[in-house]
């Protein structure tokens, strides 16, 4: 296939350029200026549409998409603990095959419209733990997706609950140590939730399997609490003490830790993501995220996979936070530049690919945006159109592996209009019983 006609958009390092790529076997191989096609190869002009590398959302939970609208607990959460026990964990004890699968096909198919291509998520569905991940897969492998999976391994169930939630990680690492569209990684809560003993088992099995811990790290003040009244050590000493710190775990929030604890998480080399929207809907407090370091990425936390509207979120909460206005926030230094592109970096090390780029070899996970820029679009400007034009609203197409997946706005593998009545259906039930 040959896109031709296309402006090439990169965000780091900054770049714009026109022309013609050539797309094969799900991979860039070529681009340059009016490529010849080849017997039978796909010609598509995108007349000056802008192309993009697919975005990632570093950090969800594919669960809560049927939570929209739903009815809010009897009395109102006083503080985060209460939101987990009155909200989030009510939610999550209801689900059964049919709402997780819905849950997730939703969620994917919002993904793509948003030009999201890569998703990592982090469930939990204690009343049906074993396959749960196999549904996830099988959702978002129909909408064309790729992503990373794992299973939230904590101890507010008990030991049984505890020990198949390890069970199920480890199953899905397995099945999944060479697929080309998904990837396992251990899911944990956070430490608050945590015994020594269960941090330990989740270190061991990344340690076994090579890969990365998937951990809500000092989202609020009660985790850092818990671990110095119960353990008489940091959040990210306890991590350390039982092997969760590695290049290849992933802590998200990071909110409520000092410049110490952040030096520590650098020198492991560990990936820190941000989740600006979650952060400020549950009150939790603003992360320091010029401490986050050059591993850093940009998650949702079960909001919409939009990360248009995520990186907005974070630089305007980042503005109000410094008092004044500083152009050079949203410069290429700026740690949302390197959010919004950390995240290709983190799966290409997931993955063993090249992700997020142009450059012969890279998988052909891209996004066209019909965005036409009332000002000129140049190198220099380009982020500040990013921030204050593009709009996932503008996505025109979407193309996985080579693959296109959403066609001039139409989503090929999925009738959405079905999915979401569906969808409904499944989260009036899933209501009913939150509420049993």
């Amino acid at each position: 296939m040959i896109l031709r006609n296309a402006r090439r958009v990169v965000l780091q390092p900054l770049s714009i350029q026109s022309g013609d790529l050539r797309i094969d076997a799900g991979k860039v191989v070529e681009s340059g200026s009016m490529l010849v096609p080849g017997a039978g190869e796909e010609v598509r002009d995108l007349a000056g549409k802008l192309l993009m590398p697919g975005f990632v959302c570093a950090h969800t939970h594919l669960y809560s998409s049927l939570a929209r609208g739903m009815p809010g607990p009897k009395s109102p959460p006083r503080h985060f603990a209460d939101i987990l026990k009155k909200v989030w964990w009510r939610l999550d004890r209801a689900l059964d095959e049919e709402s997780i699968y819905y849950s997730a096909l939703v969620g994917a198919i919002e993904a793509l419209q948003c030009g999201t291509t890569t998703l990592i998520d982090h469930h939990a569905s204690p009343r049906f733990i074993p396959g749960s991940l196999d549904i996830i897969r099988e959702a978002v492998e129909r909408v064309g997706l790729r992503a990373a999976l794992c299973y939230e391994v904590t101890d507010r169930g008990g030991r049984k609950q505890r020990d198949q939630g390890l069970e199920e990680n480890e199953r899905f690492l397995r099945i999944t140590s060479s697929h080309p569209y998904f990837r396992g990684l251990v899911g944990a809560h956070a430490t608050f939730t945590l015994s020594d003993d269960s941090l330990r088992l989740c270190g061991q099995m990344a340690e076994r399997h090579q890969v990365g811990v998937h951990i809500h790290v000092a989202e609020d003040v009660c985790d850092v609490k818990d671990a110095r009244k119960k353990h008489s050590k940091g959040v990210v000493d306890r991590l350390q003490t039982h092997g969760i710190l590695n290049s290849h775990s992933i802590l998200a929030h990071c909110i409520h830790l000092v410049p110490q604890e952040f030096r520590a998480l650098g020198k492991a080399q560990c990936w820190l993501v941000h989740n600006p929207r979650s952060n400020m809907n549950n009150n939790v407090g603003h992360a320091q995220v010029r401490l986050f370091g050059e591993r850093a990425a940009l998650g949702t936390d079960g909001f919409p996979a939009d990360m248009f509207e995520e990186a907005r979120f974070g630089f305007f909460r980042e503005q109000e936070n410094r008092g004044r206005l500083q152009v050079r926030a949203f410069s290429e230094e700026s740690p949302f530049t390197r959010f919004v592109s950390g995240g290709h970096r983190l799966v290409s090390e997931i993955f063993r690919e090249k992700f997020g780029s142009f450059k012969r070899g890279a998988l052909a996970d891209l996004v066209v945006l019909d965005y036409v820029p009332p000002t000129p679009l140049t190198k220099e400007n380009l982020l500040w159109h990013f921030l204050f034009g593009m709009r996932s609203a503008m996505i025109d197409s979407v193309m996985v592996g080579g693959r296109w997946v959403m066609k001039d706005r139409l989503v090929l593998g999925v009738n959405t209009e079905e999915a979401c009545k569906k969808a409904s259906e499944v989260a009036i039930r899933l209501w009913k019983r939150m509420n049993g």
